[in-house]
C-alpha cells in the first residue's frame, strides 16, 4: 500500500511537470533576461576586461562572452545566468585563465565575483519592483 502511494505521488508529480512547460519556459526567460542584462552592464560599464592577460574594452569583453554563451546554450550548458558566469565568463576556455575586470583605476577583480555582484543586484532590484 505504502508503495502505491508512493508511485501515485511520483505518477502526479511528473504529470504536473509535464503538463505545465511553462515552469520552464519561465525559468528559461529569466536566464535569458540576468544573462542579457549582465552582458549589457559589462558592455555600458567602460570597464576593461582581461582576457589571456590582455586587456579589451568593455564592448569587446561582451561580444566575447556573447559569443560563448550562443555556444553553451545551442548545447543547453547556460541554463541560468550563475551556469553562464561559471561556464563562459570566469575563465578562458583556452588557457584556464581566471577574466578580471579593472573598472577606472581600481585593482582588477575576478570577472565572476564582478558579475556575481552585479546579478545579486540586478536579482534584487527585480524582486523589489514586484
Amino acid at each position: 500500500m505504502t508503495f502505491l502511494r508512493h508511485r501515485l505521488r511520483v505518477t502526479a508529480c511528473a504529470a504536473a511537470l509535464l503538463a505545465s512547460p511553462s515552469v520552464f519556459a519561465q525559468q528559461d526567460a529569466r536566464a535569458r533576461d540576468e544573462i542579457g542584462h549582465l552582458l549589457s552592464y559589462l558592455g555600458q560599464s567602460g570597464c576593461q576586461f582581461n582576457r589571456n592577460g590582455s586587456w579589451y574594452d568593455a564592448a569587446a569583453a561582451r561580444d566575447h562572452l556573447r559569443e560563448k554563451y550562443d555556444y553553451l546554450q545551442k548545447r543547453d550548458l547556460a541554463p541560468t545566468a550563475q551556469a553562464f558566469i561559471e561556464r563562459a565568463a570566469a575563465k578562458s576556455s583556452m588557457s584556464g585563465q581566471a577574466y578580471q575586470v579593472r573598472c577606472g583605476n581600481g585593482q582588477p577583480v575576478p570577472s565572476a565575483r564582478w558579475l556575481g555582484a552585479e546579478l545579486e543586484r540586478y536579482r534584487a532590484l527585480q524582486h523589489g519592483s514586484k
